[in-house]
């Protein structure tokens, strides 16, 4: 392996509108799940868009996990490779974040600092428009698959994933402890109650009335 060989495991996305958080969960399940070799990182990207671009340029090979409008059913994975990565995420935006990230791939092949290998490993979505909602079973079920593929190109770029054998401390987590999968799940109010507008958890607070 070359000595400034870097690889970036990198999730985008936003955890609080449903299948949105596709990507970062995928990370967020990597890292809690296996540990890697030094020269790999893993990065919670969220909505991020031009500030990543440290991160890609300096990544010799780069694994992006995504929600992705393809076009096909709920929770359909497919696979985009090396320079057709920007151009598709271009084609095929749906959401602000995968035009910021599409500009950050294109201003790395811009500086010539683009990774040698990039893979994206994008998910149908099945809802977005949730606010304060999580991955629709579908899309839950995809993730599985999803950190199969990415485990096997890990492996194959010689990530050498093992798996973790101690818990994770929460402090190195790539996501807010309040954000984790299970808690954020088990904090979601029922279906028939949660307001279709928003999360309470998430909305501030009513002003008070003055006495």
């Amino acid at each position: 392996m070359p000595r400034d060989e870097s690889i970036c495991v990198l999730g985008i996305g936003n955890v609080l509108w449903a299948d949105e958080g596709f990507g970062v969960r995928c990370v967020e399940a990597l890292q809690r799940r296996y540990e890697f070799a030094p020269h790999v990182g893993l990065i919670d990207g969220g909505t991020q868009g031009l500030y990543l671009i440290q991160h890609v340029q300096q990544a010799t090979r780069l694994l992006i996990f995504d929600a992705i409008d393809y076009g096909l059913p709920a929770g359909t994975l497919k696979l985009i490779e090396d320079d057709e990565v920007p151009r598709f995420m271009g084609a095929k935006k749906m959401s602000l974040h995968q035009t910021g990230f599409q500009e950050v791939l294109m201003l790395a092949q811009l500086t010539e600092r683009y990774p040698q290998r990039v893979l994206l490993v994008g998910c149908q979505p099945e809802e977005l428009d949730d606010y304060g909602g999580s991955l629709r079973p579908a899309v839950k079920l995809a993730m599985e698959d999803a950190l199969a593929l990415g485990i096997d190109a890990l492996r194959r770029w010689g990530a050498m994933p093992r798996p973790r054998r101690h818990p994770l401390p929460g402090p190195d987590a790539v996501t807010f402890q309040q954000l984790d999968l299970d808690r954020y799940e088990a904090g979601r109010p029922a279906e028939d109650a949660a307001c279709r507008h928003g999360d309470e958890r998430f909305l501030p607070a009513p002003a008070r009335q003055p006495a």
